[in-house]
């Protein structure tokens, strides 16, 4: 059965890491710590008197003092790595962790989850070919030598660089390395463990190489597990759970997230706030509850996600180039009908279809499996699409020869909509106002990944609301916009007053409208 060895690297709040080392060793695991020779000697000392008579625990020998993005983070790392080999034989895992992160499974499910599949766990992407720096310089991390921080000598640092871009000092990488780039937090066997340590001590050149490079806890040991380890035996993914704003800092949890916290597919999740005392007291007892069973639905991130981006609203303030001479045509009339129940709208123009000549599609810039006539190519992706939306409607027009189109969107196709408007064509807009029930709504959270089938029901308690308040923001925006020709049908309203509104927005003679009215089922789920 696995054992893990917990590496942590902490530099505060002593009596958490306390707390957190005889949470972990209850059950038997391990934990080497290393304490940023930064801190306060009274804290290392109240540590270390504190958990002196545990023997599932032990210190680094060499204590250095750390600097965020720097190699120090790395060779404290590697310390605590040759400790916990040294005092712990049967330890199986060694799991990377902060002073910040905390179990979101029990000790039960972790080792049964590492003893499932003999792998390693560390994400590790191409360092040139994948997207995950976001911010910030890239290659210059590796081809220049950072001998300042940026975070506390942002001045020297980037005189730094620019003098060796200006005098070409760019150094090579050592060629019988691909770079691979992560995150820090990972869970690696002991042989592959051993390996890296070996590794360091026959390669200086390597180590001296990453020594100089800038946030080299992201890319030394992705790179070298990479190196060593056979790809069939990775898993390149990280086995704790963050989530990073969109300004690059890490989210922080607080006491109202253990239950979405229990339901992610991680073992510990970072970073949990000083502040939640009831959070911590609840993650600390769970490590040695023994529970073996969890729901795991594992939305955290789209959920995080569609919440904060909730009120930004698209607005583009010029056309793309290539859509300059893309316009529809003064003379042309292009309909929407806007509809957050798809369903609904497709029914509507299914009937429009067949009560009259009009061509009538559906979700064309929402669903990538709607129907479309070969244009070339440009209808094949949503991304297509929406890159040549112009162009695609002015050949959609062009392919059904007509001077009159119906087309759907989603209510949330607010830029969509007044990018149409902002053309030269006749814009009609039909809104379809419906009801909208909890169980549909939380039927919708599943099927665009907010919630998944084990998502709890407290934790969709809490979403509901804010899903209804968003659904009721689209058609509250479209309203905002003063849209010209902007008319609606509702689900509570009478055939009657609905075959008005539709005979205005088609126009079709009444008998016609009512019929498309009085569509069975047309607001049915």
């Amino acid at each position: 059965m696995a054992q893990i060895a917990f590496i942590l690297l902490c530099h505060k709040d002593p009596e958490a890491i306390v707390q957190q080392a005889r949470q972990l060793t209850a059950v038997g695991d391990c934990i080497s710590i290393h304490f940023d020779a930064r801190a306060r000697a009274a804290d290392y000392d109240l540590i270390r008197a504190e958990l002196a008579g545990n023997d599932n625990v032990t210190f680094a020998k060499t204590r250095v003092r750390c600097g965020w993005g720097e190699w120090s983070l790395v060779q404290a790392t590697l310390h605590a790595i040759e400790a916990a080999l040294a005092a712990f034989p049967r330890a199986t895992h060694f799991y990377m962790l902060s002073g910040d992160c905390m179990a979101i499974k029990s000790a039960a499910y972790a080792h049964r989850f590492l003893d499932a599949d003999d792998v390693d766990y560390i994400e590790s992407f191409d360092f040139y070919d994948s997207d995950w720096i976001k911010t910030g310089i890239k290659e210059e991390r590796l081809i220049y030598r950072h001998f300042f921080n940026e975070r506390t000598q942002k001045d020297r640092f980037y005189r730094s660089l620019r003098l060796q871009r200006r005098l070409g000092l760019r150094r090579r990488v050592p060629p019988d390395i691909a770079v691979q780039i992560g995150s820090q937090w990972w869970c690696l066997r002991r042989r592959t463990v051993e390996e890296v340590v070996a590794f360091t001590r026959a390669r200086r050149d390597v180590v001296r190489f990453f020594r100089r490079t800038w946030i080299p806890d992201e890319t030394f040991f992705q790179t070298l597990v990479r190196h060593l380890i056979p790809e069939r035996e990775i898993r390149s993914r990280t086995p704790t759970f963050l989530m990073f704003t969109d300004y690059g800092m890490p989210v922080t949890f607080y006491n109202d997230h253990y239950d979405l916290l229990l339901s992610q597919d991680f073992l510990f999740a970072r970073k949990i706030s000083p502040e939640a005392k009831e959070l911590k007291r609840r993650l600390g007892r769970l490590y040695a509850s023994g529970r073996e069973e969890f729901r795991v639905s594992d939305e955290g991130r789209k959920l995080f996600a569609f919440l904060t981006g909730r009120g930004r609203v698209g607005r583009r303030f010029a056309p793309r180039f290539w859509e300059t001479d893309n316009l529809l045509g003064r003379e042309r009339e292009l309909l929407i009908v806007a509809c957050k129940k798809w369903h609904v709208a497709k029914r509507l123009v299914g009937a429009i279809r067949h009560h009259t000549d009009i061509p009538a599609l559906d979700y064309v810039f929402n669903e990538e499996s709607a129907p479309l006539p070969d244009l070339g190519g440009i209808q094949t992706t949503i991304a297509k699409r929406h890159r040549h939306r112009r162009a695609l409607m002015r050949m959609l027009f062009d392919y059904f020869d007509s001077d009159r189109l119906i087309i759907c969107l989603d209510t949330g196709s607010l830029d969509l909509v007044s990018d149409f408007y902002a053309d030269r064509p006749t814009v009609r807009l039909l809104e379809v106002e419906c009801e909208f029930t909890d169980t549909y709504l939380a039927d919708h959270a599943r099927r665009v990944g907010l919630a998944g089938g084990e998502t709890s029901d407290e934790t969709l308690r809490q979403l509901l609301p804010t899903i209804r308040y968003d659904v009721a923001g689209e058609s509250d925006r479209l309203r905002d916009a003063h849209l010209a020709n902007h008319s609606r049908i509702r689900e509570g309203a009478a055939p009657e007053a609905n075959a008005g509104t539709l005979a205005r927005f088609l126009t079709v003679p009444p008998d016609v409208a009512l019929r498309l009215a009085e569509t069975p089922n047309l607001f049915a789920d």
